[in-house]
């Protein structure tokens, strides 16, 4: 019986992946991305999308007899199919561009031209196809590369600058929290920090956030965005709800705790892309925060409290 898993590691080295990229786990994701095996040849290769969890992993586990953990999952991401994408072997969410980066739908598939060239393995057609597809794969990225831009969120920042924003509805929300949010209840602040699906920390004031006293070591404990109104000296703490949850007790008591050297006063915002996601999470919202609804920007709900908008 043919060893498949020698093979498709040959593959890869041919293919001019460096070496990391044609160890064991790399050579059993290209067998899963083909729906290989060692009873199904490289003629056989089928090109479908597949998710890293159910559509990789469990293959390679289940197919493959080669299991790997559950936390194994960023290592076929980060040390696998980033690299594979970079050299025109698959494609990330082609079915569906917009997907979040942390997006349970994030999905992987052959490109066309490396599915037509594993189809020639071990046969006389290999050697030019293989060719073939190492003249296109500088361009076959490049153009992948071009069109994954293209669904990047655009956000506008309050000093004129432009930066994108990775594709999904969280961030969709936190570029109106920027351009829309922020002039109405928040105008002439200062971002201070903005966050992204893909760079935790997009915009990262130091300077002032250390004169504000709000610590820089606790990134995954910040909000999406943090405005400073100097003026008032409110800093208006801004969460974007699309599946995480809102401002809650927890949350705020959290936020409150991690800022307790911080000279402003806080304002604790919960922004939603809509009504529909507001309800969703109505029961956790904390009192005394302020609700935010992108679908009609020039409202705000107050949580009760003594008073309207502003610190407690």
């Amino acid at each position: 019986m043919p060893d498949r898993l020698a093979e498709a590691r040959g593959i890869l080295q041919e293919l001019g992946m460096p070496p990391k990229q044609t160890n064991k786990i790399s050579g059993l994701t290209l067998m899963a991305l083909a729906r290989v095996s060692d009873k199904v040849p490289w003629s056989k290769a089928s090109r479908a999308s597949h998710t890293i969890r159910k559509g990789i992993m469990d293959y390679v586990g289940g197919v493959l007899k080669n299991p790997y953990a559950e936390n194994s999952r960023e290592s076929f991401r980060r040390q696998v199919l980033h690299q594979f994408v970079q050299a025109g072997l698959c494609l990330y969410n082609p079915d569906d561009p917009s997907l979040a980066t942390n997006s349970s739908l994030n999905h992987y598939k052959l490109t066309e031209e490396a599915w037509k060239a594993l189809r020639t393995y071990r046969t006389v057609r290999w050697v030019p196809a293989r060719d073939a597809f190492l003249a296109v794969a500088g361009s076959l990225s490049q153009k992948y590369s071009a069109a994954r831009e293209m669904e990047q969120v655009p956000v506008t920042l309050p000093d004129g600058r432009t930066l994108l924003l990775s594709p999904g509805r969280h961030n969709e929300v936190q570029s109106s929290i920027v351009m829309h949010f922020a002039p109405r209840f928040a105008p002439g602040s200062v971002l201070l920090y903005l966050g992204d699906t893909s760079h935790k920390a997009l915009v990262l004031d130091k300077a002032a956030m250390r004169i504000a006293g709000i610590p820089l070591n606790q990134h995954d404990k910040m909000p999406d965005v943090l405005l400073l109104d100097r003026k008032r000296n409110w800093l208006f703490l801004v969460e974007a709800v699309t599946s995480h949850g809102p401002m809650s007790p927890k949350r705020v008591f959290e936020l409150k705790a991690m800022l307790k050297g911080c000279s402003a006063g806080l304002v604790f915002v919960s922004a939603f892309p809509d009504i529909s996601e507001f309800k969703k999470h109505a029961a956790d919202i904390a009192w005394d925060t302020e609700v935010w609804l992108a679908e009609v920007p020039d409202h705000m709900m107050h949580f009760n409290g003594d008073r309207f908008l502003g610190p407690r």
